[in-house]
């Protein structure tokens, strides 16, 4: 099947839990449980190559969904969402599904994703002041992913939509040695 193909299944899944969602009046909540299990999904592939085994009945997949979901608190819409996805063979679009989905909550509640790149992790003051800054900088809420990058050596890389931020010492250092060599 044709990527593109994907992507529309992908949006055809995403835009009915997001209905659902809206229905529920609970978007926020399912959006929370949307972000939980895609890192899960993401980090590990155990889960999702368990689902698409043939060799497991659906019923077994659904108990596993049923007590994956209760582990994670996941609310009766989700898990319905994920009942769905596995009664229709959809499994190995999952990914595509919770990254449409993401995509879908983020435009709908006027959130802006930020991808922030830093040399260590954050402490938490750093974080909430960096967010706040980022909200006044987009003119909306943010939702920020951090990539740990030592290369940077230190300050920031953001990067907003396709605007670009560096305030990284690399940067810095690249370009005092441009200026010194004439560039």
């Amino acid at each position: 099947m044709k990527k593109n193909s994907k992507n529309k299944v992908a949006r055809v899944y995403s835009a009915a839990l997001y209905e659902v969602a809206s229905n529920s009046g609970d978007v926020d909540g399912i959006c929370d449980d949307i972000v939980k299990l895609h890192s899960i999904v993401k980090e590990d592939a155990n889960l999702v190559s368990y689902l698409t085994n043939p060799l497991w009945s659906e019923i077994d997949k659904i108990d596993v969904l049923k007590r994956t979901a209760d582990i994670l608190g996941l609310k009766k819409e989700t898990f319905n969402c994920l009942k769905v996805v596995v009664e229709n063979n959809r499994v190995s679009d999952l990914l595509l599904i919770l990254d449409d989905f993401k995509k879908l909550y983020y435009h709908n509640e006027g959130v802006a994703e930020v991808v922030v790149e830093t040399v260590k992790k954050l402490t938490s003051i750093q974080d909430k002041k960096l967010k706040k800054v980022l909200e006044k900088i987009a003119n909306k809420k943010v939702v920020v992913e951090y990539k740990i990058n030592p290369l940077l050596v230190g300050g920031l890389r953001v990067q907003i939509g396709s605007e670009m931020f560096d305030d990284s010492l690399a940067h810095k250092l690249n370009y005092l040695e441009n200026v010194m060599k004439g560039k």
